[in-house]
């Protein structure tokens, strides 16, 4: 098990396999990641088209959440019996039918549907590719690992996010949905042909019941804290983003033909913050980097959700500032996660703490549906209020990664002393 230390520590380079597998888990993470962002920069075409509001745009976002922490919850209790390549091609079937559902939905609950759908199979792909991250690469090299997965967030804004905006000018919302299933169809082929069967941890398969194995893991006190954690970090991209094209146009001011380029200038910068982020954990430590980009996060978070009217290249600084303290913190706090449960488990951990932090997230989509307020001239008002939210869980997700810190080095000693 590996802790936090002070000294620098000299990277070591991926081998070819490795970074074969870590192009391949950014560009799943680029695809899963590209069709929940999709609905942010959707959201001011999508709300008058469907003719609703932003509680019901907001329920259209938390359905993928709550199926996606349902799924994840029951995925736990099976996660470490088989193959993990298989096991990530079976929900990534699901979820590319699902993404085709979303492009096909011809009205609100149509699409309401289509989202609960994606968020079944969708929703767990992210638990299985950290823990394949977890499994082929070792502690010294996570990090960079976990910063070049944490960048498919931002290529998501470089290249799908504005392609997204350009197709639904052009014709309209379906269409972004319907070109992410060819993508994904194709990338399905290339995990097939090119990543390995992972079954080293099926060598302590986990015997019993799926219910009994789930209880089991959700219930080890030493993987409650890391669970509330990572509930806490889901609070911010799910309060903010889901409302973050129609604030910047409505009350920023900005015209929604600009924000394409406002995402690709965005997503280049946190991209190479990510990529940063990874390396500053390897050997730096990743507490310092997390407390770094959490305090970064809430000073920007706090300006952004006060802006009025404002010129344009302010708002673009404001925007590449919050994303790369959010950037910064996921990339270190998954380099932590990774170091908390032991092999023979972490799919089923890191399964469970992908459900709390979707359900979670799905609760906080709900919140800031119920928070904001839509004005005749589509304004949104109250959006201050989120981000009060969003700073103070930052806050104590910050207090609990260096008590998890302490956990980790205090097993650490105990297993020491006992050998």
């Amino acid at each position: 098990m590996v802790v936090e230390s002070n000294r620098y520590k000299p990277a070591q380079p991926f081998t070819a396999y490795e970074r074969i597998v870590a192009t391949m888990l950014a560009l799943l993470q680029f695809t899963i990641v590209l069709d929940f962002m999709v609905l942010s920069p959707l959201g001011a075409i999508l709300m008058p088209d469907l003719k609703i509001g932003p509680s019901e745009f907001g329920l259209v976002v938390s359905a993928y959440a709550f199926s996606a922490g349902f799924s994840g919850m029951l995925a736990a209790g099976f996660a470490d019996r088989f193959d993990r390549k298989r096991f990530l091609l079976f929900f990534y079937g699901g979820f590319v039918m699902g993404t085709l559902f979303c492009g096909l939905a011809p009205s609100y609950p149509y699409l309401l549907a289509a989202r609960t759908i994606t968020g079944l199979f969708g929703g767990v792909i992210g638990s299985i590719i950290y823990s394949i991250a977890a499994d082929i690469f070792p502690a010294e090299k996570r990090g960079r690992a976990m910063g070049v997965i944490q960048s498919a967030m931002a290529s998501s804004q470089i290249v799908g996010i504005p392609t997204a905006l350009s197709l639904a000018s052009r014709w309209d919302w379906h269409m972004p949905f319907l070109v992410l299933v060819g993508l994904s169809v194709g990338l399905g082929f290339l995990i097939i042909l090119g990543l390995k069967p992972i079954t080293t941890h099926m060598s302590h398969k986990p015997q019993g019941a799926a219910l009994g194995y789930l209880l089991q893991t959700i219930t080890k006190p030493r993987y409650l804290m890391a669970f509330l954690t990572t509930t806490l970090l889901a609070t911010g991209g799910f309060m903010l983003m889901p409302f973050g094209s129609a604030y910047t146009v409505h009350n920023i001011g900005i015209p929604i033909e600009n924000l394409p380029y406002m995402y690709l200038v965005t997503g280049v910068c946190t991209m190479a913050s990510g990529l940063l982020a990874g390396k500053a954990c390897d050997s730096l430590g990743y507490l310092k980097v997390f407390d770094a980009g959490t305090l970064l996060t809430i000073a920007m978070v706090i300006t952004y959700t006060h802006l009025g009217p404002t010129p344009f290249p302010l708002v673009i600084l404001v925007n590449v500032l919050l994303f790369a303290g959010i950037s910064a913190r996921m990339v270190s706090s998954q380099t932590l996660m990774a170091m908390v449960p032991s092999k023979e488990n972490r799919g089923a951990f890191m399964s469970i703490s992908s459900s709390v932090q979707q359900v979670a997230g799905g609760i906080a989509a709900v919140a800031a549906g119920m928070i904001v307020a839509k004005t005749a001239d589509e304004k949104l008002l109250h959006f201050e209020v989120i981000g009060y939210a969003v700073a103070g869980a930052s806050l104590v997700t910050m207090i609990l990664n260096h008590a998890i810190s302490r956990q980790l080095a205090a097993t650490k000693t105990k297993l020491a002393e006992a050998s």
